[in-house]
C-alpha cells in the first residue's frame, strides 16, 4: 500500500515560482474492531498496521500482555483491524472506566462519542520504574544522532513523526507515521507480539512528549524516554513520579534532562 501520493504544486523560492512535483505523506483511516464491535477509529500512515493495533489495545489498558489476544485480522483493503481477545466483557465497565468511542486525529486533540468502557491507565506505586541503565551522555546523543539520519519519510514529505526502538548497541525498530502516538504504538506492538524484554530498552520519539506519551512509556516498563523536542509539565511530572528517565532537546550534542539521572 501507497505511504505517500505525488501532486503537482507551485513551489515559491527567492520570488521564483516553479511548478514541481512534490511528496505528500497518506493519511489512512484505520478503524479497529474489538470482538466483532467497532472500538476505535485511528488516522494514520498504511504500514505496521498489525503492530498499530496490538501498541493500541496495550497501551489504552485494554489488554496486558500478549496472552491476552486470540487473534488480529487486518483488512487493509478497507482498513480495518479486527481484535480478539480473551476477556469479551471490556464493553461492560463501569465505575473507573473512560466512556467514549474515540476518534484519535493526527494532531493532538482526540474527539469523545459516549459509546463504549476505555481504561485509563494512571499508574500506581507498583508500576514505578525499577531498571536503571547507568547511560553515559554521550551514549544518548550517538542513538538521538542516528536517530535523526534514518527519517526517511520526513526528509521526503515533512509530514511525520518518528519513533525508535534502542539498545544501548543501537536503533532495533524505526517508525514514522502521521501521529506520534500512532508511531510509539506501533514499536509497542511489535515488542508485545515478537515477545521483546523492554526493561534494558529506550525510546526516541521527535515529538512533543505529553503525559499520555510518558504513560505509554511507563506501562511498557522502559526505563528511558528521549525526544529531540520538548516536554509537557504533566509529562514531566508523570516521569518523576514514576522513576522514568526523561530527555527532551536531544539535539547534536546537547539535550536536557528533565528526569531520572545518567
Amino acid at each position: 500500500m501507497d505511504i505517500t501520493k505525488k501532486y503537482t504544486i507551485k513551489r515559491v523560492k527567492d520570488g521564483q515560482i516553479k511548478e514541481e512535483n512534490d511528496s505528500v505523506i497518506v493519511e489512512y483511516p484505520f478503524t479497529i474492531f474489538l470482538n466483532k464491535k467497532e472500538f476505535i477509529r485511528l488516522l494514520c500512515t498504511p504500514r505496521s498496521l498489525k503492530n498499530l493495533a496490538a501498541g493500541f489495545l496495550f497501551s489504552e489498558g485494554i489488554i496486558n500482555s500478549k496472552s491476552d489476544l486470540e487473534a488480529i485480522e487486518l483488512d487493509e483493503e478497507k482498513g480495518k483491524a479486527y481484535a480478539y481477545t480473551k476477556n469479551k466483557d471490556h464493553f461492560d465497565y463501569k465505575g473507573n472506566s473512560l466512556c467514549g468511542t474515540r476518534t484519535i486525529t493526527t494532531a493532538c486533540g482526540k474527539q469523545t462519542t459516549v459509546l463504549y468502557g476505555v481504561i485509563d491507565f494512571l499508574g500506581t506505586e507498583s508500576d514505578k520504574i525499577e531498571t536503571s541503565l547507568n547511560l553515559e551522555p554521550d551514549e544518548v546523543l550517538n542513538l538521538a544522532n542516528e536517530f535523526n539520519k534514518k527519517s526517511e519519510l520526513y526528509i521526503n514529505t515533512g509530514g511525520v513523526h518518528s519513533c525508535a526502538l534502542c539498545d544501548r548497541q543501537g536503533i532495533i525498530l524505526f517508525e514514522e507515521d502521521v501521529g506520534r502516538h500512532n508511531a510509539l504504538d506501533k514499536i509497542l506492538g511489535y515488542a508485545l507480539l515478537e515477545d521483546i524484554c523492554l526493561t534494558d530498552k529506550i525510546i526516541i520519539t521527535s515529538g512533543r512528549i505529553s503525559s499520555e506519551m510518558a504513560l505509554k512509556v511507563v506501562k511498557s516498563k522502559i526505563p528511558v524516554l528521549v525526544s529531540r523536542s520538548a516536554p509537557t509539565d504533566t509529562a514531566v511530572e508523570t516521569a518523576r513520579k514514576f522513576n522514568l528517565t526523561l530527555i527532551g532537546f536531544a539535539r547534536g550534542r546537547r539535550m536536557n534532562i528533565y528526569s531520572g539521572s545518567l
